[in-house]
């Protein structure tokens, strides 16, 4: 082993990355380029630093410089220094360019380009002022370095003094300069300054316009991208390069413009840059992203070789287009293929994960992520928390969250989200407050995933507090914020003021209308939805599957079969869109809810699809609604087949049963549900009242007012029987008689409509959250409750809402 101060300094690098520039005291004169002999670069030691990969490799060809006295030549001189820094090794460069006496300016050269790659832009424009005062003569490629850090920090100051220097130098009119500072304004989001620069030029050649369509492609003006292509032709004449194809397709896609992609393909093929990878992966994302995905995997099959971007680009086609389970297929086919996951990769295949479902992937995918060392992307962790909440597993998401360090505004919006998913919600406000204490500051997605948690508590107040925050943020014009606020306000039971922020919307996305639409059906105003949708399709909106759906549910909650009908023909027979399972479970609910069950079930028996659990489900709803025993066991056993895991089916056959009083079959679907292990959702009642959430169970004492309450729901019944009422007791069997009513009364709903009427005063609406459908007795309880206290009363239950005013209910006891 050689032992040499530069040697062992390097073999033991210290963590400091450089001595300071401005500590350079002594500025010894720059030695002139000298001639270097031939045998120089053939040596063995300077072929072997060529072949160097890594750090640890040029370590090894160092004691072989030293032991031929090749130290001090400035070939091996420029060519370590230029090694370290390629190698992101800052501090080594270091250590061999500082000591040397008489250096040459190339040196300087590639220093300033090691500083400009591995440190931030202070640190690098000290250095180069230390070259000034060192009397080098600066070159544009210095300048240039610069500023491409000062662009991937949008260090835009810096920018702007990096840009006087290059005038100062001479390079002003330099077509290479000024296409760096375009792209340094570009990179920093001033893309009209860029344009400026631009405007200016003297001359241009192809990569200054590349430069400048790149820079309004990435700063979202992609029309305006495009139209400077057509100017590049027929201003300067100049045909666009396979640089300029590859700026231009995300343009393209941006913009949606598949007509204007199938050109630039065309260009491609007459232009002979069909075999550039580059090229064709751009062509891949570009058709992906225009949904026209069997394109995009004719071309990527096609292909001879391919990166992990043109990977990642046909997996992200595939999750966009809602083929989450080809999209897995094709990453696992990539990783079959030996090609190494980057973290897009990761980030996709999670997405896929999360729209499938299964958390087993999900795991796979993790510990892929670990394995290839990049769990500790930022990037990567959101996705694991956004997945780890789609499979249901909210609580292992909260546990990333909660470990990872630098949390983005981006983690705390998944996690938000992510508990409102899974019906978190007051733990979904906790984490929004929590932010927002820590100074992060929100955006529309933040306001986007806070909003529907607070619509599932149905608190006007709140709703009110969330849209005034909205405002005060200046997000009250976001398409996609107010969208969240209508449909918010709709869920809060107040349908007027969804509908005047609907009206006030200049723009208006798909989600609205169908926010809207689905807003009226919910509320059983049928006939207004329609109406919306009327509108909807006056002008340039054109509505989705969410929309008919949406259409046909308003059309099922307030008994309009004929115009159900009509619309379900239309999806196909116009709109060219083919119905899903949701679609004709509505359509079985339309008709079973109207009472015509044999049309529903020939409806089912026609389906060109084997029907799914909502659809079977919506039929046996339908027979228990209208008491139908046959049509109930055949749906039932067909529908206990595909094994559903919600007892809630067992149980309304149990009732059809019950009311039939066919108590031994009734006492055979109780046991299959005991054998199965199967519970019934147990209800739940929610009433809010001076900021506390008050939860009510059928039955339950636990309440610290449930002495009142009890008192005065018995009071409140011999009034309403005073007036008519009549217990439903059918469904309840082998008790006495003031049992059953017994049980009647304490139900969830009746629970938290006393309480609601002993702690508010007269006048004040009482707002009722339930988690399952109103059972016939609580809903004509209700009706006759609002009559004898001069209440209203507004139920919000698992499907839709009932306003019961003056004995009356909105729905028209049609639910």
């Amino acid at each position: 082993m050689i032992s040499t101060p530069i040697s062992s300094s390097l073999s033991s690098s210290p963590t400091t990355t450089s001595h300071p520039p401005n500590s350079h005291s002594s500025k010894p004169p720059l030695t002139p380029r000298v001639y270097i002999p031939s045998h120089i670069y053939k040596h063995p030691a300077a072929l072997l630093l060529e072949l160097c990969t890594s750090v640890d490799d040029v370590r090894k060809v160092l004691p072989l410089i030293y032991k031929h006295g090749l130290y001090d030549e400035h070939l091996f001189q420029t060519k370590l220094v230029s090694l370290f820094c390629k190698f992101d090794s800052l501090s080594n460069a270091a250590r061999v360019f500082y000591p040397i006496e008489d250096k040459v300016e190339p040196l300087y050269h590639t220093m300033l380009k090691g500083y400009a790659h591995s440190s931030g832009v202070g640190e690098a424009f000290g250095f180069l002022c230390m070259m000034l005062c060192d009397g080098v003569q600066l070159v544009v490629y210095d300048l240039l370095y610069l500023l491409k850090l000062c662009g991937s920090c949008s260090d835009i100051r810096m920018g702007r003094e990096i840009q006087g220097m290059l005038f100062v130098n001479g390079y002003g009119l330099n077509l290479f300069a000024l296409t760096g500072v375009m792209n340094m304004y570009a990179k920093c989001g001033a893309v009209w300054d860029a344009y400026k620069v631009f405007d200016k030029m003297p001359d241009r050649d192809v990569a200054s316009w590349n430069a400048i369509v790149a820079g309004f492609a990435q700063n979202g003006y992609a029309k305006i991208a495009l139209e400077l292509v057509a100017r590049m032709q027929e201003e300067d004449g100049l045909r666009p390069d396979w640089i300029t194809v590859i700026t231009s397709l995300p343009a393209i896609a941006d913009m949606d413009c598949l007509v204007l992609g199938k050109s630039m393909h065309g260009y491609v093929l007459r232009s002979g840059f069909y075999s550039y990878v580059n090229v064709l992966t751009a062509l891949v994302d570009m058709y992906a992203k225009c949904k026209a995905v069997r394109t995009a995997r004719l071309i990527f099959d096609a292909m001879k070789s391919r990166t992990v971007v043109t990977w990642n680009s046909m997996i992200d086609g595939y999750v966009q287009i809602g083929l989450p389970e080809e999209a897995f297929a094709l990453f696992q086919s990539m990783l079959d293929e030996g090609i190494e996951p980057s973290d897009v990769s990761i980030m996709e295949a999670l997405h896929a994960c999360a729209d499938i479902g299964d958390i087993e992937k999900g795991v796979f995918v993790h510990k892929l992520a670990d394995q290839f060392g990049l769990s500790s992307s930022v990037s990567v962790t959101n996705s694991l928390i956004s997945m780890y909440s789609k499979c249901k597993r909210v609580d292992l998401a909260a546990n990333l969250f909660d470990n990872l360090r630098n949390k983005t505004r981006v983690s705390w919006n998944a996690m938000i989200i992510g508990f409102a998913q899974n019906g978190c919600v007051n733990e979904a406000l906790n984490y929004f407050r929590e932010m927002r204490l820590k100074g992060v500051e929100l955006d529309s997605f933040t306001l986007v995933s806070v909003i529907p948690a607070l619509a599932e508590l149905s608190i006007l107040r709140q709703a009110k507090w969330i849209h005034g925050l909205s405002i005060r943020s200046c997000m009250d014009k976001n398409v996609y914020v107010m969208t969240a606020l209508v449909d918010m306000y709709a869920k809060c039971g107040s349908i007027q003021t969804a509908r005047k922020l609907f009206d006030n919307m200049g723009e208006k996305h798909v989600t609205t209308w169908n926010a809207m639409i689905d807003a009226y059906g919910t509320h059983g105003l049928g006939k207004s939805a329609l109406e919306i949708f009327s509108k909807m399709q006056e002008g340039p909106t054109k509505p989705n599957h969410v929309t008919f759906l949406c259409v046909i549910s308003a059309c099922s909650h307030s008994g309009l079969v004929e115009e159900g009908r009509y619309y379900f023909e239309m999806m196909k027979d116009v709109y060219n869109l083919e119905p899903a399972m949701d679609h004709y479970g509505a359509m079985v609910d339309l008709l079973g809810r109207a009472g015509l069950l044999d049309d529903a079930w020939d409806f089912i028996q026609n389906m060109p699809i084997e029907p799914g659990i909502s659809v079977l489900g919506a039929m046996l709803g339908a027979c228990k609604i209208h008491k139908n025993v046959e049509l109930g066991e055949k749906t039932a056993y067909r529908l206990f087949e595909l094994g559903p895991d919600d007892g809630g089916y067992h149980v309304l056959l149990a009732n059809i049963y019950s009311a039939a009083s066919m108590w031994d079959k009734m006492s055979e679907v109780r046991s299959m549900m005991d054998k199965k292990g199967l519970r019934k959702t147990p209800g739940c009642s929610l009433v809010e009242l001076r900021n506390e959430l008050h939860s009510f169970h059928s039955g339950s004492t636990v309440h610290p007012q449930s002495k009142e309450i009890y008192a005065h729901l018995d009071s409140l019944i011999q009034r309403i029987k005073s007036v008519g009422y009549v217990p439903d007791t059918s469904s309840i069997h082998d008790v006495e008689a003031d049992v059953q009513e017994q049980l009647l009364s304490s139900h969830s709903e009746k629970l938290a409509i006393a309480f609601g009427l002993l702690n508010t005063n007269h006048g004040v609406p009482i707002h009722i959250r339930k988690n399952l459908r109103v059972c016939g007795d609580c809903h004509n309880a209700t009706k006759y409750i609002s009559l004898v206290t001069g209440r209203e009363i507004i139920v919000r239950d698992m499907q839709r809402f009932h306003h019961f005013k003056d004995g009356k209910c909105s729905c028209g006891d049609y639910w």
